[in-house]
């Protein structure tokens, strides 16, 4: 393992999952290649074709389960939905095990959550709350309250300190199979220290200032498209303070009738559409403005400068979901993959009935960012088509 930066910039990435993912029709072309015609999602998108490219045919192999899928999205650990699960690590925070600690925040788990796994298989929680974020990336506590935390992560390094001296007694007093397990608790205590090391010299820095104001909270869960467009404008002044190199942002579904024009029915409900045309038409309105959304965030960042490029080019920016559709099949799954330097600008169709790897553009991103690694999951490899530019 290694980490590898370009040009005195480093690669970014982050990862969008939408928990009612996005009627296909609209979404992915007929053609595939480059030369196709952009279909109704993807028409206000049409000055940023070159900078994207789009995923058909793929999926991980034997994570099934409808919405318990999107546990595995990042992780593609096979059946989420049986009741002896054991998920595994997600790209994110494999990631962060190696490039997390150059920045301030090791990543960002935002959103509704889940998608974002410890390696232990744990969900970890998202953060819903805008305002609550840009306090905690952009706004100086005060010296009291910095000397406190200071002191609680002095206190935690201590105790780290405590049961290591307790495992290590402990060791020679084991078998040699123990041993090793062990040796790989000593791996993750060392880990923990360091991370408590860095966060202590966090503290002593100042956090970066922006031309930004503070969001206001917005109480209505049902306006979903404000409440995203707060979680995007983090993200962007995230990436472009440095602050966190690695962000996913869970977007959910909730049980309400969004505010939006022309929308009068439950969301949930309209992903359960049964080819009723006013529920596709209410649908599609929602749809639209999610990746509209998404297609504001990939502009910002390709106006960004950084040295004698952009950031776009900079950050690998994976958006899509763990299903097809609404109907909870978790195949042939709609996946949009931008920025990051490749060659983008194309449809890739892998075939619908056997699927190619989703896991082969992870690996493909994870060597983007530096990791020594062939495999992840179910890859056979990184995937075929997607060029660096």
């Amino acid at each position: 393992w290694r980490m590898v930066a370009h040009g005195g910039a480093w690669w970014r990435m982050v990862a969008i999952g939408l928990e009612l993912s996005l009627h296909p029709p609209n979404l992915i072309p007929e053609k595939a290649g480059r030369d196709y015609e952009l279909p109704l999602y993807l028409q206000p998108l049409e000055d940023l074709r070159n900078d994207f490219t789009i995923l058909s045919g793929t999926s991980h192999p034997d994570v099934d389960g409808g919405h318990a899928a999107s546990k595995s999205w990042l992780t593609g650990a096979p059946h989420p939905g049986a009741a002896n699960f054991q998920n595994s690590i997600s790209i994110d925070q494999l990631a962060a095990r190696k490039i997390g600690l150059q920045t301030r925040y090791r990543y960002l788990s935002l959103g509704s959550g889940g998608i974002s796994v410890s390696s232990n298989g744990v969900s970890i929680a998202g953060n819903i709350y805008a305002a609550r974020l840009f306090e905690q990336l952009f706004v100086e506590g005060r010296p009291a309250e910095k000397a406190r935390q200071i002191e609680r992560l002095r206190e935690g390094q201590s105790v780290l300190d405590t049961v290591q001296e307790a495992a290590r007694r402990m060791k020679q007093r084991v078998s040699s199979a123990d041993q090793r397990k062990v040796d790989e608790y000593f791996t993750s205590v060392r880990d923990a220290e360091l991370r408590l090391a860095k966060s202590e010299q966090w503290q002593h820095k100042p956090k970066p200032k922006v031309d930004a104001d503070p969001p206001q909270r917005i109480q209505d869960r049902a306006r979903i498209i404000q409440q995203g467009k707060q979680i995007y404008d983090i993200m962007f002044l995230a990436l472009q303070t440095d602050s966190t190199r690695l962000i996913t942002n869970a977007v959910g579904g909730g049980s309400y009738v969004p505010v939006i024009p022309g929308v009068s029915m439950v969301y949930h409900d309209l992903s359960h559409h049964g080819q009723d045309p006013e529920k596709l038409k209410q649908l599609a309105i929602v749809e639209s403005e999610q990746v509209t959304l998404f297609g504001d965030f990939l502009r910002r960042l390709k106006e960004t400068s950084e040295d004698e490029s952009n950031l776009l080019n900079r950050t690998m920016v994976l958006f899509g979901s763990h299903m097809h559709s609404g109907n909870h099949d978790n195949r042939n799954l709609p996946i949009i993959f931008a920025g990051g330097g490749f060659r983008h600008g194309q449809h890739l169709a892998f075939d619908p009935d056997k699927n190619h790897p989703l896991a082969n553009l992870y690996v493909t991103m994870l060597q983007r960012l530096g990791l020594e690694l062939d495999s992840f999951a179910s890859s056979t490899g990184t995937l075929p088509g997607l060029n660096i530019g």
